[in-house]
């Protein structure tokens, strides 16, 4: 069943998940609500959020969740100081660069930038990036939104600075960075779950823009 279900939705990268449900021994319900715009956002915070809650079960170390519900909270508050600054910053294509254990930030983060506005983005770690996305620096433009929290974000700002390229740090202030979006998440684990919300509202906003001026 689960086979012929994802072969049924192969080249599409849409599963229905009523489809799979049968073959489960356990469903998870998310909460995460009705995304009409078909780009997954809530769904890909709940998702971390009910796997980080399994592990804690399973025995891992997982801190208290909750101050990220706080941190979620003010960084839609305070939208209207960063927003439109960030736009100018980031401008058009954009690179997406976190810590190598929030991966996944700088990945989500690259993915709504592509599948809302359709603006060519691509996620980085922050350690590879000095050996690989460092090159691009020499175009003009290069522009990057910077999860910080890595032990290799100072030699990503010497060269960003050494290039004349700006970008905007998400999280504790970086020094060098055009632009900070703070939030109150501290722990690792909560800035996961909530840090990703900074790249959605942009894209969100670049893609409203496209479609006002279509």
């Amino acid at each position: 069943h689960v086979a012929r279900t994802l072969k049924t939705a192969c080249g599409t990268h849409r599963v229905s998940f009523r489809e799979l449900e049968p073959a489960a021994d356990v469903v998870v319900p998310l909460g995460a609500g009705e995304e009409r715009g078909a780009v997954a956002c809530r769904s890909y915070q709940a998702t971390l959020t009910v796997l980080l809650l399994l592990a804690r079960r399973l025995g891992a170390e997982v801190p208290d969740l909750r101050p990220a519900v706080e941190a979620a909270h003010a960084i839609r508050e305070t939208r209207d100081a960063w927003l439109d600054r960030a736009l100018d910053v980031l401008g058009g294509a954009v690179a997406v660069v976190g810590p190598d254990e929030r991966i996944s930030s700088a990945e989500q983060g690259a993915l709504v930038f592509r599948e809302g506005p359709r603006i060519p983005a691509d996620a980085c770690e922050t350690g590879d990036w000095a050996h690989v996305d460092v090159y691009l620096t020499r175009r003009p433009g290069y522009r990057a939104l910077l999860f910080g929290g890595s032990r290799f974000d100072a030699i990503f700002v010497e060269w960003m600075q050494r290039r004349g390229a700006a970008f905007v740090a998400v999280g504790q202030p970086v020094e060098g960075a055009a632009l900070t979006v703070e939030h109150p998440a501290a722990d690792p684990l909560c800035a996961l779950l909530v840090e990703t919300t900074v790249a959605e509202l942009l894209a969100a906003e670049l893609w409203r823009r496209s479609l006002r001026d279509a």
